[in-house]
């Protein structure tokens, strides 16, 4: 089996750390990691497969002689290092939202759309992670019949800000506890006790980024340029696993049986039926996106709601961003 030369470009983060277990537990094949960070964290030791491994500064010759570098950085920074990647002919696959709606580059969930790595020139983006979540779960419907439109609401917990939304989650937790001061960094508002209904900057129409995600990122993915989404993204009280409502409008008619059986039969989804549903302590820490509460619409006779769960820093982020690699290396679309 050919081997392979990967640099995790943001290997100190909570995704860059996800990326390092995920190409343990798949058994990656892995000649060498790389991992790669900011002159804070170079130095630090992460241990990869029983050794450690020493975490670099990042500077634009650290991808040479990379085959395929994974990249769990800002916006920014995908940004200023794409060239350098380009430059050492590596397989840039980048979680950030730089590359996202380039035209040039796929936008690749592998179990919806993963023929579309053939299509490539160096760079695939891994989608936001809520946008992977509500895709996974209605992606068999879609075959079903077109989607037309979709309401969504996603309730996103405080991993989506990374390891540093997590932290400050758990000091307000303790300090809440403790009857002390609550100081506020990571997130606009206390976010223990609260909800918080803004997730990126607000636009002239009063949506956030965020939102605008949802639509613009899932006509890419499911091939529907079309597709209309109305969304509202909250931050919730929530450590980890993003939550999702949504109510879909069909181009015609499908009845609950059907829902149901596209769903129990597609490949990385869970169907939790009643009385049970899924929630967020049961899909932390695994890759499946569980889907339930499906019934149908009271308001049109072509519609289904449905509730669906999924770990924002695995299968929203680091584990997606593994299986467009495997993607690649099965449709013979490496280089």
């Amino acid at each position: 089996m050919k081997t392979y030369t990967v640099a995790i470009l943001g290997a100190s983060g909570a995704v860059g750390e996800a990326m390092i277990s995920t190409l343990e537990e798949r058994n990656f094949p892995i000649k060498k990691l790389v991992l790669l960070a900011s002159e804070k964290s170079a130095g630090r030791k992460i241990l990869f497969k029983g050794k450690k491994l020493t975490i670099q500064k990042t500077d634009e010759h650290s991808f040479d002689g990379c085959d395929i570098v994974l990249g769990a950085v800002e916006n920014d920074l995908s940004k200023k290092y794409a060239p350098f990647i380009k430059k050492a002919h590596a397989l840039f696959i980048d979680n950030s939202s730089a590359f996202r709606l380039d035209e040039n580059v796929p936008l690749v969930v592998p179990e919806v759309n993963g023929k579309d790595v053939l299509q490539h020139q160096g760079i695939i983006a891994n989608p936001n992670c809520s946008t992977i979540i509500g895709c996974m779960a209605v992606y068999a419907l879609h075959q079903l019949s077109v989607i037309q439109s979709m309401i969504v609401s996603t309730y996103q917990a405080v991993s989506g800000a990374g390891i540093k939304g997590m932290r400050e989650y758990e000091k307000q937790l303790s300090d809440l506890a403790q009857n002390k001061e609550i100081n506020v960094d990571v997130f606009p508002y206390q976010i223990v006790s609260n909800l918080i209904p803004q997730i990126g900057d607000f636009n002239e129409e009063g949506y956030t980024s965020e939102e605008m995600k949802m639509q613009n990122e899932s006509r890419r993915i499911l091939h529907a340029p079309q597709l209309k989404v109305n969304c509202t993204c909250v931050r919730v009280p929530v450590l980890r696993s993003h939550s999702l409502s949504m109510t879909l409008h069909f181009e015609k008619e499908i009845s609950l049986q059907q829902a149901k059986e596209a769903i129990e039969s597609a490949k990385g989804c869970r169907l939790i039926d009643e009385p049970l549903y899924p929630m967020p302590l049961d899909t932390s820490n695994q890759d499946l996106v569980y889907v339930g509460r499906i019934r149908k619409d009271l308001t049109s006779s072509k519609g289904i709601t449905l509730w669906c769960c999924g770990d924002q820093i695995r299968k929203g982020a680091a584990v997606n961003a593994i299986q467009i690699c495997e993607k690649c290396i099965e449709l013979g679309s490496y280089k």
